[in-house]
């Protein structure tokens, strides 16, 4: 959070209490034309998953792998990475340590201005990209696939300067609380089954990944995107659909059981043998 002359970051205490500081920085007057590309900056849109705002629950996880792995007693636990945050005009008290998620866009600018000042740090970082830099920092990989406050589900590990001259540090017990986490916020979402004479867009997209060709005439079916059954649960077809005649259902039944016997046989490896038309004309002749 930026004011006129001042910058704003965040506390946390071992008790998971959060305090803002306000801190006075300088800062020259510019003009307008002195300051142009300033005042351009202004306009762009800030790289901030560069949006990804840590659920609590997941910070706390990493909080609590920090203090188990380095002495946090006594030590000040800053959170500089916030909308309107400014890292790198705080003044980071002696006994300070930064534990947050910056944007991954600069996390290796980031890591370099701590390391440069002797600021320790844990910090959240893109895992695909976790050994890109040349930097002599920890590559804490966790594997952690986190979905963010936002929504944006990426796989994280961190970066620190904790450890010493470790450059490469498995954490297996980080990255089971993180995923003990995401299962935890699973939602056991229904699974929909409509009646045989319903048809989705999905339900001709499954049979024709498989192969099977699908053909409905339009006077068998009618355009249809709630059933009644439905509206007392606020639901929908999702992407409408059509109720099919019983003709039309027959045909596609057959389809489906075709594809079902398809899957499972491509799956098995299994060679499905076919009937000529002159085997099918003798086996209607039998009885």
């Amino acid at each position: 959070m930026k004011m006129q002359g001042k910058a704003t970051y965040k506390v946390l205490d071992l008790f998971g209490n959060e305090e803002l500081r306000i801190v006075e920085k300088e800062k020259p007057k510019t003009t307008l034309f002195a300051d142009y590309d300033g005042f351009v900056e202004k306009f762009k849109p800030k790289k901030t998953t560069d949006d990804c705002y840590t659920p609590s629950e997941v910070y706390n996880a990493v909080l609590d792998y920090v203090a188990d792995n380095y002495d946090l007693q006594g030590k000040e636990i800053i959170r500089p990475f916030f909308p309107g945050g400014d890292f790198e005009n705080i003044a980071y008290p002696d006994n300070c340590v930064v534990i947050d998620n910056p944007p991954f866009s600069i996390v290796s600018k980031i890591c370099k201005f701590y390391t440069k000042r002797n600021i320790p740090f844990f910090l959240f970082a893109p895992h695909l990209t976790l050994f890109s830099a040349k930097m002599k920092v920890t590559r804490v990989v966790v594997s952690g696939d986190i979905t963010y406050e936002n929504g944006a589900k990426v796989k994280t590990s961190f970066l620190s300067n904790l450890f010493g001259d470790v450059e490469v540090l498995g954490a297996p017990e980080l990255h089971m609380k993180l995923k003990q986490i995401q299962e935890n916020k699973k939602v056991n979402m229904p699974k929909y089954v409509y009646p045989k004479n319903v048809l989705t867009v999905s339900m001709v997209a499954w049979i024709v990944e498989r192969g099977i060709p699908l053909k409905i005439k339009r006077e068998d079916l009618h355009h249809v995107s709630v059933l009644e059954s439905q509206k007392k649960h606020n639901k929908t077809i999702f992407g409408s659909g059509f109720l099919l005649s019983e003709k039309a259902a027959a045909e596609k039944a057959a389809a489906e059981k075709a594809a079902a016997e398809k899957a499972a046989a491509e799956k098995d490896n299994v060679i499905v043998w076919e009937l000529s038309e002159k085997e099918k004309k003798i086996i209607q002749s039998l009885g």
